[in-house]
């Protein structure tokens, strides 16, 4: 068994100082839990210059095959076989971080392919990486932990970018239009009609119906990035950089987690804005504890992430730890409920990741048939959004979360996402206002940027 370099470095609450010194190396990656903006999450894991990226474009992304982008990373993994003594328990030893886009369950199942690519960044992107810096919010330390193949030379300059007293100021971020969504509300009032024809004729169950806005944008991405941690905070956070766009997701939704053979997912479903004060929030709180149209929308995707971690787990270890748990986030209050499974010998972690491949929560059941109705409905492809996010280490852990509260820049264009789950008692205007508020503020901060008067939201 060989030994893993570890480092101790001196600890910060707020590890966007590590991440800006590290930046202008190729491909960084900062798994983000927020701190200390959230207390919900515990590590942040910051790298950069991957020995290998494994992508794929959006041209490429529609084929049904059998030698799919997750099997891809899988094989780039097991090129590192030996055993690696972490002695201090840390989630990642080395391995892949990147990011899954939604559209890649086009590569799992027979799906139509309706919807043409307007974006020109990959439907995924993942590198293999050596070296990392791992921040423990819970036990207030930071290492610097390397694979023993890493050259000494890239430990010495990773050593000596931390040691930089300053870093280069960000060119102020600057929205140069207002944001405008690719769904006129007639539009959404169409698509809306058409989910409830599909759910009464028994197509099924549930449906994700999501919408895009848009705008032009100049300056950095990461300063963006840091106002919207401010007030979005979420412990599912991560922001990726590579060529010529971006990616920042405040995501409070975990996905999926492997620690040893143990699995757990954690579906968000059912959201309310925040109240305006302590009395209003709390009101609002318990309006959607008490839900039962909210409760019946997580059951289904209960039902559906227990078959899914069926796949992968041993019969009879899938386990309904927590139902209906209300948990409140910076601007709203959601519900979640989390399943637990054991991983069957000889299953990978991708195995896992790619049969249950999009999450449940953000399709709707049954899942295939929500994707296609997803395909006809919605007016352009998801790319990243509703995707996941994460690390798969050399040591089989795994962590990611879902990619919603998702933001994509790309040749001086940003795009956000928004949606929510439509069943047979939905009411077409409060989805739609669902959906804007797990965005308004998103927008609204970005927004402020302007230079010149914007239309309120």
């Amino acid at each position: 068994m060989q030994a893993l370099h570890l480092e101790e470095l001196p600890y910060s609450l707020d590890s966007c100082s590590l991440f800006a010194r590290l930046r202008d190396l190729e491909m960084p990656v900062f798994l983000d839990s927020a701190s200390p903006y959230s207390q919900r999450g515990r590590y942040d894991i910051i790298s950069a210059n991957p020995s290998h990226i494994i992508k794929i474009s959006p041209e490429e992304t529609g084929s049904y095959t059998q030698e799919n982008l997750f099997q891809a990373v899988k094989s780039r993994l097991q090129e590192y076989p030996e055993q690696l003594a972490n002695d201090y328990q840390l989630p990642f030893i080395g391995g892949a971080i990147g990011f899954f886009g939604y559209d890649l369950g086009q590569q799992l199942e027979k799906l139509p392919r309706q919807l043409a690519p307007d974006i020109n960044s990959p439907d995924a992107l993942v590198g293999i990486y050596h070296w990392a810096i791992i921040v423990d919010h819970h036990n207030r330390r930071t290492l610097l932990v390397a694979h023993p193949q890493l050259a000494s030379g890239l430990i010495a300059d990773v050593r000596r970018r931390l040691n930089k007293i300053t870093t280069p100021d960000p060119l102020p971020f600057e929205l140069l239009d207002d944001f405008r969504s690719n769904f006129s509300r007639e539009d959404y009032q169409r698509a809306f009609s058409t989910t409830q024809h599909y759910i009464q004729a028994g197509d099924c169950y549930q449906v994700n119906l999501a919408q895009r806005f848009s705008s032009r944008y100049q300056g950095d991405s990461w300063q963006a990035y840091q106002g919207l941690r401010e007030v979005a905070a979420a412990p599912y956070s991560a922001y990726l950089e590579h060529e010529q766009w971006a990616l920042m997701s405040l995501s409070p939704e975990r996905f999926l987690k492997v620690d040893g053979r143990k699995v757990i997912t954690s579906p968000i479903k059912g959201t309310i804005g925040r109240g305006i004060d302590a009395v209003r929030d709390q009101l609002l709180a318990q309006q959607l504890i008490l839900s039962e149209k909210d409760r019946a929308e997580n059951l289904m995707i209960v039902d559906l992430l227990r078959n899914d971690l069926g796949r992968s787990c041993h019969p009879g270890s899938i386990q309904v730890e927590q139902l209906f748990e209300l948990q409140s986030f910076e601007t709203v209050h959601h519900l979640v409920s989390t399943i637990s499974g054991e991983l069957r010998q000889g299953i990978h972690a991708l195995d896992l990741l790619a049969s249950c491949f999009p999450g449940g929560s953000i399709t709707g059941a049954p899942k295939i048939r929500a994707m296609e109705i997803i395909e006809e409905l919605e007016a352009h492809r998801r790319s990243a959004y509703c995707g996941a996010i994460g690390y798969i280490s050399f040591d089989g852990q795994m962590d990611t979360n879902i990619a919603i509260r998702t933001l994509l820049c790309e040749d001086n264009n940003i795009h956000c996402w928004a949606g929510g789950g439509i069943v047979a008692d939905s009411r077409c205007e409060a989805e739609y206002e669902e959906a804007m508020s797990k965005v308004k503020k998103f927008l609204q901060v970005l927004q402020a940027s302007r230079k010149t008067p914007v239309k309120s939201l």
